[in-house]
């Protein structure tokens, strides 16, 4: 049972930490810069750690960008405002990644900015092949470990993790919360305390200071991702970069 919970939280938060760090913070917004060496390491960290949901990190960061450029419009890729439940969301998200990612449609040009880019690996991570093995992995793990059969409940977590950790912010914190910056927008800071989403959840602060590396912005607003990054920065693996205040950037 408690190899299954640190399986599980494991997964969770390591998939969670190379979503929130590589793809959000520095692929979307530039919140600091690395060197090659380090882009790809955080690239094969990202696969392995996000398994059979891995997202492209260059296709994210399009995605998320026209996401902050047009907030709660029609051409917000994914605003609860536009669908009637929360699968609908996602699902149509899906789509339209898949869409970019493949080619069969382009982004302004503006999104296409210092993104990183490994075709390879991305390519790769892709196939079904890979997606599969990565599920039967998982499964595999279960038909070890798992002492009840109710745990198993918790394999389609696994299988679409990154979609799932993007539903909660998409969805609920859109929808719930408070709103500490005023904004034309409906983000807002879904938790308190932000220790389950790894800061994620502070989305109204994001939406005000969308380049910062540190998402909580009030002294109880703990973002545990931020000790991580300067410990990066104080080993010289990342450079973090000074924030703007800016609730549409228009540069990356």
């Amino acid at each position: 049972m408690l190899i299954i919970i640190l399986f599980f939280f494991g997964h969770w938060y390591l998939s969670l930490f190379t979503q929130s760090f590589f793809h959000h913070r520095y692929a979307s917004h530039a919140a600091f810069t690395m060197n090659k060496f380090w882009e790809k390491f955080f690239y094969i960290l990202s696969y392995f750690f996000q398994g059979s949901s891995y997202l492209s990190p260059r296709t994210y960061a399009i995605l998320h960008r026209t996401h902050h450029a047009y907030t709660d419009t029609e051409k917000d890729p994914h605003s609860p405002k536009y669908f009637p439940n929360m699968l609908a969301m996602m699902w149509s998200t899906g789509v339209i990644y898949t869409r970019l990612f493949f080619g069969r449609t382009t982004a302004e040009e503006r999104f296409q900015k210092n993104l990183p880019d490994w075709k390879w690996l991305d390519k790769m991570a892709h196939t079904w092949a890979s997606r599969i093995a990565w599920c039967v992995f998982y499964v595999a793990f279960y038909i070890y470990f798992a002492p009840y059969w109710w745990l198993y409940l918790l394999l389609p977590i696994h299988f679409m993790m990154g979609p799932f950790h993007g539903l909660i912010i998409n969805w609920f914190a859109h929808k719930y919360g408070t709103d500490d910056y005023k904004q034309d927008n409906t983000s807002k800071n879904l938790f308190p305390v932000d220790i389950l989403m790894l800061g994620e959840s502070y989305h109204n602060n994001h939406h005000m200071y969308p380049s910062s590396a540190n998402f909580g912005r009030k002294w109880f607003q703990i973002d545990p991702l931020y000790p991580v990054i300067l410990v990066f920065k104080w080993v010289g693996i990342i450079q973090i970069k000074k924030s703007k205040l800016a609730t549409v950037p228009t540069e990356w």
